[in-house]
């Protein structure tokens, strides 16, 4: 019998080999692999990008056309960002100050009183000033035009005195000059008093233009300021959603340290301005030069322009003083010069230190490159923008070479 057996299951193998054999091979599955799926996001996104960069080298004209364009759609939101951070200091100090009155559970009407109070006070100051200073900026410009023709007779006066005193002197060359010069004016004038209703509709839609804008920036600034909180919250989700969480206090304290530099600037910058447009205003008025006010405001506004708004505010009014007398010019410009080196050598350096860490050399690029893509705006607001680049890419570098264990010099990263 179990010999039997033996020969039955001997028989019976093969069979069950031969069967196994015979049955069809299963379908492979596709197999997901989070690591090549990464990989390739990654490469279509590096792909993308550089067809977007080729792209913009070739047709060089048409994005920077673009750029312009997008500019000036998103400058109200500029605008508006900037007033807000100008205004969000104090702001944040009136807060505290109707929290603590009010105490927790009237923490709304706390914001809204600061924001209320801070706009209604700004705007008033705003529309005083200018209920003050456009009167008298209208008569200076009437003055100046009206002085025009003076000063040409002035100086062919004093040309033709110049010529009987010292007769050896050939100054023929500078009448003919003046001689040519008054046909080209009056056809100038001619054309000018043509042009002057479409000129002036021109200007009214410009004028419109630029009070919608600033209505937009005022009312984005309000949102800001009102929603500040709650865009804090949700940025901050937003980083615990995508960040490591071993990554994300350092990107905390990096977007705290950009915020600082930021802000340090555009406040400083605007507070410092103001002090050099007022102290400039009185020194004007002591000394007994024209058109201090609007001269003035020039030498304040200009001022938010590193290195290059000194000289931007100067030449106006050297130009303007120079028409009514050529010794006050002197003097205002000495005054101009003394003030902007109190600017750069006191004034600046306490309100604002060293808040960007720029050379020269970049910020002369920065206010290039900002100036060319949004005007006087990307001027000023083209410095902190560098300043916050560099931050970002000297951190970098120090973490890489941290990274590789390789020493380095502090005050060559700074």
């Amino acid at each position: 019998m179990d010999e039997k057996k033996k020969s039955t299951s001997s028989h019976e193998q093969p069979v069950l080999e031969k069967t196994e054999k015979s049955s069809p091979p299963e379908k492979q599955k596709f197999i997901r692999n989070d690591k090549y799926f990464t990989i390739s996001i990654y490469a279509l996104i590096v792909v993308f990008i550089s067809v977007l960069i080729i792209k913009a080298v070739i047709s060089s004209s048409e994005t920077i056309a673009a750029l312009k364009g997008i500019m000036k759609v998103l400058m109200p939101f500029c605008i508006g960002i900037l007033i807000a951070y100008v205004l969000n200091p104090l702001i944040t100090k009136m807060e505290h100050f109707f929290y603590r009155k009010f105490k927790r559970e009237k923490h709304g009407l706390s914001m809204v009183l600061s924001i209320a109070i801070t706009y209604i006070v700004c705007l008033g100051l705003i529309l005083l000033t200018l209920s003050y200073i456009i009167p008298q900026i209208i008569n200076s410009i009437t003055e100046i035009i009206n002085y025009i023709p003076e000063t040409y007779t002035a100086l062919t006066s004093f040309l033709n005195n110049l010529n009987e005193h010292f007769p050896n002197l050939d100054l023929e060359f500078l009448n003919q000059a003046a001689q040519a010069i008054i046909p080209d004016l009056i056809n100038y004038l001619r054309n000018f008093t043509a042009e002057l209703v479409p000129t002036l509709y021109v200007l009214s839609v410009s004028i419109v233009q630029w009070l919608v804008n600033l209505l937009i920036a005022i009312i984005v600034s309000i949102y800001l300021l009102a929603g500040k909180n709650d865009l804090f919250r949700s940025m901050r989700y937003m980083m615990y959603a995508f960040i490591p969480q071993k990554k994300l206090t350092p990107c905390l304290t990096t977007l705290s340290e950009c915020n600082k530099i930021f802000s340090n600037f555009v406040v400083g910058k605007f507070i410092d301005s103001s002090i050099i447009g007022v102290l400039c205003f009185i020194l004007m008025n002591i000394f007994r030069l024209p058109y201090a006010l609007l001269i003035s405001a020039i030498v304040g506004v200009t001022n938010m322009i590193p290195y290059f708004g000194p000289f931007i505010g100067a030449i106006p009014g050297i130009v303007i003083i120079l028409m009514i007398s050529p010794l006050k010019a002197l003097g205002f410009s000495v005054l101009i010069l003394a003030l902007q080196q109190f600017d750069g050598l006191i004034l600046g350096p306490k309100i604002l230190g060293d808040s960007t860490g720029l050379r020269p050399l970049w910020i002369i690029f920065a206010i290039t490159v900002g100036g060319s893509f949004a005007g006087v705006l990307g001027m000023f607001l083209g410095v902190p923008t560098v300043a916050v680049i560099r931050y970002l890419f000297l951190g970098c570098i120090r973490r890489r070479l941290d990274r590789k264990q390789i020493p380095y010099d502090e005050q060559v990263l700074r």
